[in-house]
């Protein structure tokens, strides 16, 4: 018997251990839920509900295969041990993993445990991410070379086993707390496709210019990340269905489509960073807990303000764009870009903490939380990590952008839902009469401002270019660059473009 055992892998099609064990023997398709991870500082509820519903899908779709999946509750050491006690397991199949350090450590003892029992454990890619990649300068072949490889196809039929299924548990019965999201986003691969076919085919034609504003994004953007962060989706099947259909729109002799293919030009390059930034953390898994460039060591951790951060994660900052998409974030589960960059760059600049705490928080409310992509991400926003830009986002002017008349403010901050336009992006400077016809009194209601942005930029973009003059600073980030760096050619600039449009596009892709 061949024992597959899913992880964040929860899906039939394109899983490459479920097709190759099932052409060896009788499959025994095992999921673990492991209390040390379900615990753990970067778990939440809202991961699990994801999590359950992905299950009982996957459960059903290997049911109609002929066996169900196996759930299991222990330690992935311990879950094993017992199985192979009662079964005879000629191999173990899995997707390699690039998760949390509990995840890497749990892994490390399954396969000293595997050769103590002389169980063959195969691991095979999921995704981009190279396993002990020698350098970053082959990478994106390899990238590309696996991207155009052929899906696994799952088998048509399983042996039934002789063997209790197991109950998927509740959150309770894990003792977790209650999920307290408002919206949730569908979960399982049924799901997953549908998304991804409604993205292609209809959604994504404004992409390049929706995914910027909470306004838009919600609808613009692919809304994929989910489904791909818990494997309900291969990033494979993404890559191949997005080329497939910008050959397709290639075809189309209406001119009128060009703009579509822009967007789906614009969709695609991101599709690289997924794995760019994981492969940053199969690399050096310490990234989660310490700053990629240790120069900038001692820089926050003195300032530490566990009050200031609490007013951050309840959105209660005083900058009423900042508060409304940390509520909105509260609530689905989900956020576009561009605001998760400000939220960090917030934490990180005005209130100048560092990104280790408020990462956590970030995990436990991101629905699609991936850790490579999480703490890379952090790190970049924050400073640390040796980029040459440093990107300090200015919480009024964001607003103001892309949210120019409060719509999105009003609907998750309603203490200000009658502040009038004007002053909606700093209903502190409103008089007190205007506040009283608004039925919001700022210090009240609503917070006043709990930092001056202009004080704490001038003061972190002086602390940041202390650490730069450094000679041993620049040293480091160099190294960093040649060991974590893009070695992707840097993208053609338009012949009409002005030197701030290509600049803008370096730094987009």
């Amino acid at each position: 018997m061949h024992l597959v055992w899913f992880k964040r892998d929860l899906r039939l099609h394109d899983h490459a251990p479920l097709s190759a064990a099932a052409r060896c023997g009788p499959v025994l398709p095992l999921y673990i839920v492991e209390p040390s991870l379900i615990h753990a500082p970067d778990f939440a509820p809202r991961h699990w509900t994801f999590i359950s519903g992905c299950l009982h899908e996957l459960r059903a779709a290997l049911a109609h295969r002929g066996q169900p999946l196996v759930v299991r509750v222990g330690e992935a050491v311990e879950v094993l041990d017992r199985l192979a006690s009662e079964w005879p397991i000629e191999a173990i199949w899995a997707h390699e993993e690039t998760g949390n350090l509990l995840s890497y450590a749990r892994d490390r003892a399954v396969r000293r445990w595997a050769r103590a029992r002389g169980i063959p454990f195969h691991e095979l890619p999921q995704n981009g991410v190279v396993r002990r990649l020698p350098s970053r300068d082959e990478w994106q072949a390899r990238w590309e070379e696996r991207m155009a490889m052929a899906q696994a196809q799952p088998p048509e039929s399983l042996p039934p086993l002789p063997i209790d299924p197991g109950p998927i548990p509740s959150a309770a019965d894990l003792e977790l707390p209650p999920d307290t999201l408002l919206e949730r986003q569908p979960p399982g691969e049924a799901a997953a496709l549908a998304t991804l076919t409604d993205f292609l085919h209809r959604r994504s034609r404004y992409y390049h210019r929706a995914l910027s504003s909470p306004l838009t994004a919600w609808e613009g953007c692919s809304r994929l990340s989910a489904y791909l962060a818990w494997g309900a989706l291969s990033l494979r099947t993404v890559v191949q269905a997005t080329r497939a259909r910008i050959a397709e729109l290639s075809q189309q002799p209406d001119p009128a489509e060009a703009g579509w293919l822009r967007a789906l030009a614009a969709f695609e390059s991101r599709l690289h960073w997924h794995c760019h930034f994981i492969q940053k953390l199969e690399d050096e898994p310490e990234i989660e807990v310490r700053n990629l460039v240790r120069a900038y060591d001692g820089m926050r951790e003195e300032n530490h303000r566990p009050d200031l951060i609490a007013a951050w994660a309840a959105g209660r900052t005083g900058y009423p764009f900042v508060d409304a998409c940390m509520r909105a974030l509260t609530a689905t589960g989900w956020l576009n870009f561009r605001m998760r960059a400000m939220l960090v760059s917030f934490v990180a600049y005005d209130l100048w903490q560092h990104w280790r705490e408020p990462g956590l928080i970030l995990a436990r409310r991101w629905i699609d939380y991936e850790p490579g992509i999480h703490y890379c991400q952090l790190q970049m926003q924050a400073g640390t990590s040796g980029n040459r830009t440093i990107r300090i986002y200015n919480p009024i002017k964001q607003g103001i952008d892309h949210d120019p008349d409060g719509v999105f403010i009003r609907r998750w901050v309603p203490e200000l839902a009658h502040v009038p336009t004007a002053y909606i992006h700093t209903p502190w400077l409103l008089d007190r009469a205007g506040q009283e016809r608004a039925g919001c009194r700022i210090g009240r209601d609503y917070p006043l401002p709990i930092v001056d942005h202009d004080a704490a930029y001038r003061r972190a973009r002086a602390a940041i270019a202390a650490v730069r003059a450094r000679p041993e600073t620049a040293a480091e980030v160099a190294a960093v660059h040649q060991k974590h760096g893009s070695r992707r050619p840097p993208p053609q600039r338009p012949r009409n473009a002005g030197r701030g449009s290509a600049r803008q596009l370096r730094l987009d892709l």
